[in-house]
């Protein structure tokens, strides 16, 4: 069974055209995955199989905040996360 465990970088959450190759890089979607549609994201994050940890720390909250488009994004992952078993959104301090 594959595990993957990722800090989310909210720099990369930040607009459309940063967002679309970093989801593809996390969860290797393919070419044809439609990123500009956050439906169509959370589409494709209802596929994910491979049990999943992203990790949000203070810094990655604070910055999402800030950013109209990335507070898009978390609200679909922390959807997609409720919904398939797989995925997981944790809050955690940086140190840890």
């Amino acid at each position: 069974m594959m595990y993957r465990c990722y800090i989310l970088d909210p720099e990369r959450m930040q607009n459309r055209e940063v967002m679309r190759p970093y989801m593809e890089e996390l969860f290797g979607f393919v070419n044809d995955y439609d990123a500009v549609n956050l439906d169509a994201l959370f589409d494709s994050l209802s596929e994910v199989t491979a049990d999943t940890d992203l990790i949000l720390t203070p810094h990655a909250v604070r910055a999402v905040c800030r950013n109209e488009f990335a507070y898009k994004v978390l609200l679909v992952l922390g959807k997609a996360a409720e919904e398939n078993p797989h995925l997981h959104l944790l809050f955690r301090d940086e140190e840890e």
